[in-house]
């Protein structure tokens, strides 16, 4: 999985004290007192920002985590919300608006399944490797199939891959796989068949696009900003926290910017600008469908009423966007990342001005 051993942080500031790219010891000690004294309290967010290198000069623009945790609690509805943490309700609700999702195959309850309208039980892992071939038997445009727990797998926790070649010829994570499934619920969804452009940057990985996305009080919604996703170390999960990087959108263009950013606990000073593996470049490499997939971020945020800032996961497909999630309480700190400082976005700064005229 690659870039998942976290640095300690004797070897991470021995990495930083010899970094090329760094801002001098004295810069970086007045950059700290500066947001000390800016936010009154620690600003652990220097290091997470890579604001100590040099190219960072607006390090006033770069908002502290304790600030952006929590910000859209007070814009969603929490009666409402359940709609998007449940991946299940999540993709029967959006179902009915015509809108491009991943196909549900199956899902369960412990170990009650349900496969189209029929519901059995399945006790053991080998009956349950007969049922996902015989699933993907019937799906003949799957090849694999993608089980999620319905509840609470954020940051790619309890997400699987499941290839059909793995049903015969891979019993143990089958097997660990089966142990998991049944002691709670999880969804059976088949894979999106990915954009061959997106592949190029990662072919391991189903490469999403996080929009998020503002809804003022008179209902108008705007896209704040947005950053793709990818892993860098051959593994199936895109999430920062499972090992993946994030590159920064330019908005209007639909290009990647320059520098993409893994988890600095992991990556600890290395920054990229192109994928480790493939080395395809980010600066400028074109999403195609990106007006198409900004146009489902918008239609999504209009379908659920009283949730007016919320993250969406779009994948790109080969015939277009398609949407993953939606996440009711997402980690803002990462947008605030790839769009180089929040505090400086147009869209960004309505929500601080709501927030402030509380």
């Amino acid at each position: 999985m690659g870039y998942t051993k976290k640095k300690s942080t004797l070897v991470f500031f021995r990495e930083l004290i010899s970094d090329p790219e760094r801002k001098t010891l004295f810069r970086i000690f007045a950059d700290l007192l500066i947001l000390l004294f800016t936010y009154k309290e620690i600003p652990f967010h220097y290091f997470s920002r890579y604001l100590f290198k040099k190219d960072k000069t607006n390090i006033k623009d770069y908002l502290p985590n304790r600030f952006l945790t929590g910000i859209a609690r007070q814009f969603n509805d929490m009666k409402v919300k359940a709609v998007l943490d449940d991946k299940l309700y999540f993709s029967l609700f959006y179902s009915q608006f015509n809108i491009s999702l991943p196909k549900i195959l199956m899902y369960n309850h412990r170990n009650q399944f349900i496969v189209g309208n029929k519901s059995l039980k399945i006790n053991n892992w080998n009956d349950f490797a007969v049922k996902l071939n015989e699933m993907l038997d019937e799906f003949s445009f799957c090849d694999s199939v993608v089980i999620k727990k319905t509840y609470a797998s954020s940051s790619g926790h309890k997400i699987y891959k499941l290839f059909k070649n793995q049903l015969i010829d891979d019993s143990p994570i089958v097997s660990e796989i089966y142990s998991e499934v049944i002691k709670s619920d999880f969804l059976f969804q088949d894979t999106v068949k990915q954009h061959p452009a997106l592949s190029k940057l990662s072919s391991s990985s189903l490469n999403t696009i996080r929009f998020d996305t503002f809804k003022d009080k008179e209902g108008k919604i705007e896209i704040i900003s947005g950053y793709i996703r990818m892993s860098i170390s051959n593994y199936h999960i895109d999430n920062i926290s499972s090992g993946g990087c994030q590159v920064g959108i330019v908005m209007e263009e639909g290009k990647l910017k320059k520098t993409g950013y893994a988890l600095i606990q992991t990556t600890g000073v290395e920054i990229f600008e192109e994928h480790p593996i493939t080395h395809t470049l980010f600066e400028n490499f074109t999403i195609p469908f990106f007006n198409e997939a900004k146009e489902l971020a918008i239609q999504a945020a209009r379908f659920i009423p009283g949730m007016r800032l919320v993250g969406w996961d779009v994948a790109i497909s080969e015939s277009g966007p398609v949407l993953i999630e939606g996440n009711s309480d997402y980690d803002i700190s990462g947008s605030d990342l790839s769009a180089e400082g929040y505090f400086a976005n147009p869209v960004f700064r309505k929500v601080l001005h709501e927030i402030n005229s509380l």
